[in-house]
């Protein structure tokens, strides 16, 4: 939450290239394949999406499921779910892992707190450089 409308824009705006870091429960377990189709970019209705960074973390072959990391710079409704979906492996779990420079490291969930002036300025520079 932000009373600064400017700097939101930076932070998601896709030109800006701001790095959102996923983790995914997801039915099933893709292939190595599927996963490049990811690296590649993924057809939806709304067009294109850009390459995302992927990476494998776990798979529960009993449950038919498994963990896997996606990077991407866009921010699109509900991307990470649709370019899961698109493949045939719906999402059963999602967490926004990072944000840019900025981790879940050390809060619980549903907590929130202030950034500090630091973190901004990190942000603001992500955003000026395109990364």
């Amino acid at each position: 939450m932000t009373n600064d409308g400017e700097f939101s824009n930076l932070l998601t705006h896709p030109k800006y290239e701001i790095d959102k870091t996923y983790i995914a429960k997801i039915k099933g377990i893709p292939t190595r394949q599927e996963l490049t189709k990811l690296q590649r970019g993924i057809k939806l209705e709304d067009g294109m999406t850009a390459p995302a960074k992927v990476k494998f973390i776990s798979a529960d072959r009993s449950k038919n499921t498994c963990i896997v990391e996606l990077t991407i710079h866009e921010g699109r409704n509900r991307q990470v779910r649709r370019m899961f979906e698109a493949l045939g492996f719906p999402v059963m779990k999602l967490r926004r892992e990072r944000f840019g420079t900025l981790t879940l490291k050390g809060l619980n969930a549903g907590e929130a707190r202030e950034l500090t002036p630091h973190e901004v300025k990190q942000l603001r520079t992500l955003a000026q450089t395109g990364q």
